[in-house]
């Protein structure tokens, strides 16, 4: 069998909201509810939380630890380094990646994405351009060999610190395919990353009461209440430098 690991990227420095990963939904940090969601996936052997060296994420290290999560440290700039630590640390042969502030991350979706990780592809995402998912149900899944040749390859800091624009730019080294829904709710903005998004994502687990919902209750709870979107609406996602 082959061996899948999640690798939850986490760090409490942010620009625009430090530290959000330890904000409180339902009385537990916004990693909690991560990492708890992501172990409803079938199709992962492990969860693990890469954290960076520094002094500041100890709070990230200490809630691993608190929670028994399995757990690595590595580099704050080089993100591709710290999952290829990650990944050898804990014997994955395919990765997911998954970001730290993505409290409604839907284990059915990283299910659907592992499952399109074939013998013949080398990376799966659910949002490549033109994306179909809601912002913050984002998945990449790629084989240990693409990492580690994109670790070979990429000598360009910027791309390197985003971890994965290397594999999918570069389709003629590398074996694409795509995950897509039925449809596009590419306009809901479910991840956290400012203020608003936090107030949004709040008032959706307190609408719920609990963390096993899936995707579609939480729009469901967003279709009914209409106004609660425009709350983080005119928030622009940061985009990844071009190389």
């Amino acid at each position: 069998m082959t061996r899948t690991v999640a690798i939850v990227q986490a760090r409490t420095g942010s620009t625009r909201l430090p530290g959000k990963i330890l904000l409180p939904l339902l009385g537990e940090p916004v990693l909690v509810h991560v990492v708890r969601r992501l172990r409803r996936a079938r199709l992962l052997d492990e969860v693990v939380v890469a954290t960076t060296v520094a002094a500041a994420d100890d709070a990230v290290a200490e809630l691993a630890e608190a929670n028994a999560w399995p757990l690595t440290r590595g580099s704050e700039e080089d993100l591709l380094d710290r999952y290829l630590d990650a990944a050898r640390a804990f014997d994955a042969e395919r990765v997911v990646r998954i970001t730290s502030d993505c409290p409604m991350i839907d284990p059915d979706l990283v299910d659907d994405v592992v499952r399109a990780l074939a013998p013949d592809v080398d990376y799966v995402s659910n949002s490549l351009p033109p994306r179909t998912t809601p912002r913050g149900l984002d998945a990449e899944a790629f084989t240990l060999a693409a990492l580690e040749r994109a670790d070979r390859d990429d000598h360009d800091p910027a791309s390197r610190e985003h971890a994965t624009p290397y594999l999918y730019r570069h389709p003629e080294v590398f074996r694409l395919a795509r995950v897509d829904l039925e449809r596009d709710w590419s306009e809901h903005r479910w991840t956290l990353d400012t203020p608003e998004d936090y107030e949004l994502i709040r008032r959706i687990y307190d609408a719920l009461g609990r963390d096993d919902f899936g995707w579609r209750d939480v729009l469901a709870v967003v279709e009914a209440n209409p106004g609660w979107s425009a709350v983080n609406r005119h928030v622009r996602q940061k985009t990844v430098p071009s190389s």
